[in-house]
């Protein structure tokens, strides 16, 4: 009797461990189920060239793949078709995308996996910028002025000029010297009229010597 209790005692420890409990199952671990994804490129990506589209497609009950493209600021939501396949891929190289024939703006890539029951699964991929004709944008940072420790800048402070009216002053202006005064015209009619009479006298004596001849 003394052996059965003192056997009961040394077992009592591993009966109270939850992995040694008879009848007990432990609980498994459970997995995430891969999903429909698109790896890469990235949104916001710029692509130029053939480019790589890796993803997943790898999902139960798969039946098909297919990857399209669309123009961003499309509005009718058309898709073209870029790749197809029946068979299932895990985190790989899907195809591969030659941007080269489609003109340079902004576009989405959509993966969509029909599965055996007819059930679609999607995953899409915006704001792709195609930049094959055209230079890729890049972003210029704002250059900041940073003080010297130990120097405050303070503004200066620039006065503004006050602008005094300074009145006009009136100035006589100079004698015109084809302004005639009157004794100028009274000296002017005389020597015209002298040369009148003398102008007379030299026709009239001229008349009287040519008369005299005649006869």
């Amino acid at each position: 009797m003394y052996h059965l209790f003192h056997l009961f005692f040394l077992l009592l420890p591993l009966l109270s461990l939850p992995g040694h409990r008879p009848g007990l199952q432990q609980d498994q671990p459970t997995s995430t189920p891969p999903e429909v994804a698109i790896v890469s490129p990235s949104s916001g990506d710029a692509l130029q060239g053939t480019v790589p589209v890796t993803g997943n497609t790898a999902v139960d009950g798969f039946l098909r793949a297919e990857l399209t493209f669309a123009y961003s600021d499309d509005p009718t939501n058309t898709w073209f078709l870029i790749f197809e396949s029946d068979q299932p891929t895990s985190n790989g190289e899907l195809t591969r995308w030659d941007t080269t024939t489609l003109t340079d703006g902004d576009y989405s890539l959509r993966l969509v996996v029909t599965l055996q029951d007819n059930t679609q699964l999607v995953a899409t991929l915006q704001n792709l910028r195609l930049r094959n004709y055209t230079p890729i944008e890049t972003d210029t940072p704002t250059p900041t002025q940073t003080p010297v420790p130990g120097n405050t800048l303070v503004p200066t402070q620039t006065s503004t000029p006050t602008i005094t009216p300074i009145p006009p002053t009136s100035t006589a202006l100079p004698p015109n010297p084809a302004q005639l005064t009157s004794q100028d015209v009274a000296l002017s009619l005389g020597k015209g009229a002298i040369g009148a009479i003398a102008a007379l006298g030299i026709i009239g004596l001229y008349v009287a010597v040519r008369n005299a001849m005649r006869r």
